[in-house]
């Protein structure tokens, strides 16, 4: 029986735990039912890999940013740059941007200035933003408040591990919350019941690969085929079929990431 199609919507296919093995790993991906993926450009330095990635395999669509833990010591990306970067077909959002005061908190002011300048692309692309937020919900959920109310932008919470606060706050303003294998994980009994109350037409799922591997393969490499697990572990937080779940996640990607969605009817 062929496994319903879902989509990996936030991968690093870039990062050398990859290397020489992609065809083998968008072919495994495939066999799962994740018949697409998008993958992060985490410094703007790695445009052309991440990029070439995109072009060489069919399934690979492409975002870019400056990683909020890279900004201290990487060029502060410009407006211009990141919109020039939309002219590829393949390219589908603005990111992965946001804060991260767990590791980086000495650089929360570069951050900050840096996530502003992202969220202008995302305006003006119509892009959809990819926010990463870890030990910065206050800030977070103050900023994209703020930059909403002086113009909209779409966004999806990537990786969302976040507390409950921000998730209503990133809800409210219209925005998603991706499940990452955090959410299967047994002791995050408290971030599915964050998700299970969010509105199911606003969830959507990732590997964030090669990290955070979910059951049954958790401490080993994570890659795309393993968002199905994920999936799996979501629809039963909904109370939903897999196959009705995975429709769902796929209607909520092609919705947020319009030009993939796009770019696979005129492909």
């Amino acid at each position: 029986m062929t496994e319903p199609q879902i989509t990996d919507s936030h991968c690093h296919l870039d990062f050398p735990d990859f290397e020489g093995e992609l065809d083998a790993v968008i072919a495994r991906a495939a066999e799962a039912g994740v018949t697409r993926m998008v993958t992060i450009a985490t410094k703007l330095a790695n445009v052309a890999q991440v990029r070439a990635i995109s072009e060489a395999h069919a399934p690979v669509f492409w975002a870019a940013a400056t990683h909020p833990m890279n900004v201290a010591d990487q060029p502060m990306a410009t407006v211009e740059e990141l919109v020039a970067l939309a002219a590829h077909p393949k390219f589908v959002g603005i990111g992965e941007t946001g804060l991260d005061y767990h590791y980086t908190a000495e650089s929360k002011d570069v951050q900050q200035e840096s996530l502003r300048r992202h969220i202008e692309a995302a305006r003006q692309t119509s892009l959809p933003l990819i926010i990463h937020s870890r030990d910065a919900d206050d800030d977070m959920a103050r900023i994209l408040t703020d930059e909403h109310r002086a113009g909209a932008f779409t966004c999806v919470m990537h990786c969302f591990s976040s507390g409950a606060a921000l998730a209503e706050a990133a809800l409210d303003l219209g925005f998603y919350l991706s499940m990452s294998g955090i959410a299967a994980f047994p002791k995050s009994t408290e971030l599915r019941e964050i998700f299970a109350a969010a509105p199911v037409d606003r969830i959507l799922v990732e590997t964030d690969s090669p990290y955070l591997a979910p059951p049954p393969h958790r401490g080993k490499r994570n890659e795309p085929a393993y968002t199905a697990q994920t999936a799996r572990v979501g629809a039963e937080v909904f109370g939903l079929d897999y196959p009705a779940f995975a429709r769902q996640t796929q209607a909520n990607f092609d919705r947020l990431f319009w030009k993939a969605a796009q770019y696979e009817a005129v492909a």
